[in-house]
């Protein structure tokens, strides 16, 4: 594959098949209950070989929590960023689409959400809402999408006065029908381009909102564990540099991978 001739792209589909795999067999793994007590408190790494990363201040097992936390940051990266691309394709295609009151209307929409940081509209919400796993995805999801919307809406407009799409006007076919059918899948490509981004950018959104204690209480998740460790930041550091390290390789492995879908996309653009 010319995208896997890419060193960027090969070192960060490496990271992500990794993880991936990780989060996907973690019940086979690490079978037991993450959260049960498995030693002695405050054990330092590679002084058991049974729990090689040590164990917090409970006594649990940090690879366990490690590896299981690993799902709750995959599952909320690519929720968020599937939910907040499917939102921003649908507004920018019929504000491009359609155009007139309706662009404007949804615009100003979009103009309102990007005057709020996104981090502070996810705490906002989440704080109001409450914190759970579906709530955090939406949250995330309701401060990212605005990015899809305006690339949508760009490649929409450039797109609408296209022959084949005057050739479906000319046969009657309805007007949403052509925008999500003939359109949007054209529009599309540059919109997927951002969804690296959009995935790093929950991960780390995540880990803050658990760090400040407002992620699903029933799950396990990296921010928690750096939350966790910070109490015994002096006398057990590797507790919050353990899962701090999981969050920096795979944000780069996002980053990565993106980068290289882009640079297969523009090669082969050259070749054309």
């Amino acid at each position: 594959m010319t995208l896997l001739r890419t060193p960027t792209a090969l070192l960060g589909f490496t990271i992500l098949v990794v993880l991936a795999l990780i989060a996907l067999l973690a019940p086979l793994l690490f079978p037991a209950d993450p959260l049960a007590i498995a030693g002695p408190a405050l054990l330092r790494p590679f002084q058991d070989a049974s729990l090689p990363l040590g164990t917090d201040r409970l006594g649990r097992d940090v690879l366990a929590e490690l590896v299981h936390g690993a799902r709750t940051s995959l599952l909320v990266g690519l929720a968020a960023a599937a939910t907040s691309i499917i939102v921003g394709s649908v507004v920018g295609t019929l504000a491009g689409f359609i155009g007139g009151i309706v662009d404007e209307v949804l615009m100003r929409i979009t103009d309102a959400f990007q005057t709020v940081p996104g981090f502070l509209l996810a705490l906002a919400f989440v704080s109001v809402v409450g914190p759970s796993l579906p709530v955090v995805v939406l949250a995330i999801a309701l401060s990212a999408w605005t990015g899809p919307a305006r690339v949508a809406r760009a490649e929409v407009l450039s797109i609408r006065e296209r022959d084949y799409v005057a050739g479906a006007r000319a046969i009657g076919m309805h007007p949403l029908k052509i925008a999500f059918r003939e359109v949007l899948p054209n529009a599309l490509p540059p919109v997927l381009a951002l969804s690296s981004v959009i995935v790093a950018a929950a991960v780390l959104t995540e880990a803050a909102l658990s760090f400040l204690g407002l992620g699903d209480p029933n799950r396990i998740t990296w921010g928690g564990m750096i939350a966790e460790g910070r109490a015994v930041l002096r006398s057990a550091p590797y507790l919050s540099i353990i899962p701090g390290i999981a969050l920096v390789v795979t944000v780069l492995g996002v980053y990565l991978a993106g980068e290289g879908v882009v640079e297969a996309s523009a090669a082969r653009k050259v070749r054309a």
